[in-house]
């Protein structure tokens, strides 16, 4: 749990309780009782303002990929994201719209996920303008793979996640048809709502090539795609209008730097990666 590993984490448990009392006087919120989530990085409350708007305060620990998620709710205002109703600069706290009746896209059918999926994110990709102040998807490259190097004594397959850091770098350089990815796209991330059927409700935007955001969901699809994983791509790529060389360079890039010998999800991981190498 990232909270709880990083120093920073105890402190900032601590200040939760007090954040949110605060923040709901100063946004006049009538509060209810957390929500059990799948994320592991915020405390999650749903509430009502003042004119019974149904609304959930989101205080999140402060990490380096969450940074720009109210530039990015405020970029996409509410296609297809969530809409933001108020942000605190100081803490990061997002008051939020509420997703009524709120399940997530993991409780439906395998290929309606995909379809879903597929479709929300080809609405979020587009352009940002010049004079943005999103961060380009290479810098979250080097930090991932700055972390992943401070671990080089434990890899079992050093040369392998060599090469996928390698790709990484590479796939991440800046290109004149890149827009603002979710980066955290996986049917957990989406909930069904009022105003429309599915809402994806916690993106961490980053710049970049539209095919990284096609990984996320394949650690979702382990079965599926270990199966078959040359039709699954081609299957998926098709889905989200996208070059499926493209994106089974990012799935081999991703699978193969994340590989960790400790960890069974990280093993299949390389395995995979071996599957899928260009």
């Amino acid at each position: 749990m990232v909270v709880m590993t990083d120093p920073r984490g105890p402190a900032w448990l601590d200040s939760v309780p007090g954040l949110v009392e605060e923040l709901a006087r100063r946004w006049g919120l009538s509060l209810g009782r957390p929500l059990d989530h799948e994320g592991y990085t915020s405390a999650v409350v749903p509430g009502e303002t003042r004119d019974g708007t149904a609304v959930v305060l989101k205080v999140g620990f402060p990490f380096m990929e969450d940074r720009d998620q109210a530039a990015g709710l405020r970029f996409w205002d509410g296609d297809p994201t969530v809409r933001l109703l108020a942000a605190d600069e100081e803490s990061g706290a997002l008051l939020l719209e509420r997703c009524v009746p709120g399940h997530s896209l993991r409780t439906r059918p395998a290929e309606e996920r995909d379809r879903v999926l597929a479709g929300l994110l080809r609405r979020a990709w587009r352009p940002v303008g010049p004079g943005h102040a999103f961060r380009h998807l290479s810098e979250l490259i080097d930090r991932w793979s700055a972390v992943t190097a401070e671990e080089e004594a434990r890899w079992p397959d050093p040369g392998l996640v060599r090469e996928g850091i390698a790709s990484w770098r590479e796939l991440s350089r800046p290109g004149p048809d890149d827009v603002l990815l979710v980066t955290d796209a996986h049917a957990g991330n989406v909930l069904a709502a009022e105003r429309e059927p599915w809402l994806i409700i916690d993106p961490r935007p980053f710049v970049g090539d539209r095919a990284y955001d096609a990984t996320r969901h394949l650690f979702d699809v382990r079965e599926r795609l270990a199966a078959d994983p040359a039709g699954f791509l081609r299957y998926w790529a098709d889905l989200l209008g996208l070059d499926v060389v493209r994106v089974r360079a990012w799935a081999f890039a991703r699978f193969a730097a994340e590989y960790s010998e400790s960890d069974e999800w990280w093993r299949w991981a390389a395995g995979m990666a071996r599957k899928v190498a260009p």
